[in-house]
């Protein structure tokens, strides 16, 4: 065999065709199949995981159903003398409120702050992301500043604010910050969002016409919808929640939301009503998982979608 054979050979071989070709020609490697006391045992551990992470949800659920008396007695999931007095007792209310006052109170809260706080959220989002002005840089870098101030640092100056106001005893000063977009958190989390979106969409829509009104509405909005819904259970949880403002700005009990009205079942200058106690915060806790399992998968779709680029 002569030199150049060997060369034109050995060039062949090293050609992307000729290793294409032995890759296909290559039997394809079979798949491991898990081993059936492997997926016994993985079974086994998860089932183990999620009873320790629910362990404490259903002993609420379960405590419910135990009498005053088994408290500090009976710590075990099984109550020794099931009954409903609790659920009786709880929904007759406290302080002459019945409970559903106390829920609407807090679903009163709650809906206005998801309102105000998406709503003012985006349109600050908005403004930062994409409106080019003189001071951006300034007024973003301040925005975010705010996420280091601590809320007990503010609250002596809203306080008088809103005392000086007359609105001291309304619901008034847990709504009117959030329609001014006060939630900086929410606002970043927008702001990366909308950053992400190409600005070719809103030069179209300009030279159509359209306006920054039309634009953020009919074109931003609908591309951020994930972000929004994740604000908008983050916003809900944390009003449904929140004890230390209402107990700041609201004294009458019918103006009291739920976690005001647990703290009434526990006096420190009489006997507490354990059981009441634990019903009415199970009873609290329905909402919020209900609205959390409703709407999981676009907080799992938002989370998903926040490295993507346009």
């Amino acid at each position: 065999m002569s030199t150049s054979n060997v060369t034109t050979t050995s060039g062949a071989a090293s050609t992307p065709v000729f290793a294409a070709q032995q890759v296909i020609a290559s039997p394809p490697r079979r798949r491991v199949k898990r081993k059936t006391w492997q997926t016994v045992i993985w079974l086994v551990v998860l089932i183990a995981l999620t009873a320790l992470v629910l362990y404490p949800l259903v002993w609420l659920a379960v405590s419910t159903l135990k009498p005053n008396s088994e408290f500090g007695q009976n710590s075990g999931l099984i109550p020794n003398s099931p009954s409903f007095d609790n659920y009786t007792k709880v929904f007759e209310g406290i302080a002459g409120v019945p409970l559903l006052q106390f829920f609407w109170n807090s679903l009163v809260l709650a809906v206005a702050a998801v309102v105000g706080t998406v709503l003012s959220s985006a349109l600050a989002a908005y403004a930062f992301a994409r409106i080019p002005f003189k001071g951006l840089g300034i007024l973003f870098a301040a925005m975010i500043g705010t996420l280091l101030l601590p809320f007990h640092v503010v609250i002596i100056p809203q306080y008088i604010l809103f005392n000086n106001l007359g609105l001291v005893d309304t619901f008034w000063p847990l709504i009117l910050p959030k329609f001014l977009a006060t939630e900086a958190f929410f606002v970043f989390l927008l702001v990366q969002f909308m950053r992400q979106m190409p600005r070719d969409m809103d030069e179209a829509a300009r030279i159509d016409g359209a306006g920054h009104i039309r634009i953020f509405w009919a074109i931003i909005l609908p591309l951020v919808k994930p972000a929004l819904i994740t604000c908008a259970i983050f916003a809900f949880i944390w009003s449904w929640n929140d004890f230390l403002g209402p107990l700041l700005y609201l004294t009458s009990p019918e103006n009291y939301p739920l976690p005001i009205a647990l703290r009434l079942y526990n006096d420190q200058s009489s006997t507490s009503d354990f059981g009441a106690t634990v019903t009415a915060s199970f009873l609290a806790l329905v909402p919020v998982l209900l609205f959390f399992l409703v709407f999981q998968r676009f907080l799992v779709d938002g989370v998903a979608t926040q490295g993507l680029k346009g």
